[in-house]
């Protein structure tokens, strides 16, 4: 609550702000990689999340390109599992919204539909791996977890012999390596360009076989950059994708970028996307009526 970004509630509700926040707001700890109880421990908390939530937002991801294969495939696609078994259990809920990211069609061009990606689906047709006249690769998600499972007991083996302790062993910096060259090496071979896009695309496709009659809305945001307007223009966090160019171009230290000046980025308000995310929960939540799934 110390961010810049609720300044301006800050200085409506003044020495009440706090007060304010908390008659809104209550955190729960809890983990989407854990489980499909979400590292929800205490039973009581979960039957009276079950008892009266009505609307669900996962959001959580790690978003960076070329992490880690096993962080990225247990929080954007594991962690997309759980969110929707536990999900299933809510008594009232009307609507669960998926934020995924436009980068999960892969390398595709041109104006692309807002399809649903099907379970087993890959991009991999006319890559340069593959016969471009043969059919795509199928993709098995469950084999991309036992691969992951394979390499981490060979990574703990082979810490074993050198007596490193198993946890330890993970963070070593050959085992980092391996596991984020590992994830670029399945993103490329089923037909996207990093790990991100092809764990988040995973996500996708587990949400969309494992939500029965739940009713789903997948939000596919572009690149989020700083605040149009709301609650002031400007915020970002931190310096993320883009920044990096702005704040050099900013402080003299990049003076000219490579582009063409007629074509689009492919770049989004923060706020736009909340805004978004608020119409389509409006729109599309409804009591019992989850035969349907909606893909922006």
């Amino acid at each position: 609550m110390g961010a810049e970004l609720f300044k301006t509630l800050r200085g409506q509700h003044g020495d009440n702000f706090e007060n304010f926040v908390f008659q809104k707001v209550v955190p729960v700890v809890g983990d989407v990689a854990g489980g499909h109880n979400l590292g929800i421990d205490k039973e009581s908390t979960r039957e009276h999340l079950w008892n009266i939530l009505d609307a669900i937002v996962n959001n959580a991801a790690s978003t960076m390109f070329d992490d880690r294969y096993d962080i990225s495939l247990n929080v954007n696609t594991r962690g997309a599992e759980n969110i929707v078994e536990f999900a299933k259990r809510c008594r009232k809920l009307q609507i669960l919204l998926h934020v995924s990211t436009a980068y999960v069609v892969g390398r595709g061009s041109g104006r692309i539909k807002e399809s649903p990606l099907k379970i087993g689906e890959s991009m991999t047709a006319g890559n340069e791996l593959e016969d471009e006249n043969g059919p795509p690769l199928s993709l098995d998600i469950e084999a991309e977890f036992g691969l992951l499972e394979n390499t981490l007991d060979k990574l703990h083996m082979d810490s074993s012999a050198t007596g490193t302790t198993s946890t330890k062993s993970l963070q070593d910096k050959e085992a980092i390596k391996h596991l984020k060259v590992l994830g670029l090496e399945r993103a490329r071979r089923f037909g996207w360009p990093n790990t991100y896009s092809f764990t988040k695309a995973m996500g996708e496709m587990v949400v969309e076989n494992r939500r029965e009659n739940l009713p789903v809305v997948i939000l596919r945001p572009t690149i989020i950059e700083s605040t149009l307007a709301e609650p002031f223009p400007g915020w970002m966090e931190g310096t993320r994708t883009m920044d990096t160019f702005i704040v050099g171009y900013g402080k003299g230290r990049i003076s000219f970028f490579l582009g063409d000046p007629e074509l689009f980025l492919d770049v989004i308000p923060a706020d736009m996307v909340v805004n978004q995310m608020m119409v389509a929960m409006a729109t599309h939540g409804s009591y019992g009526y989850g035969s349907y799934g909606h893909t922006w």
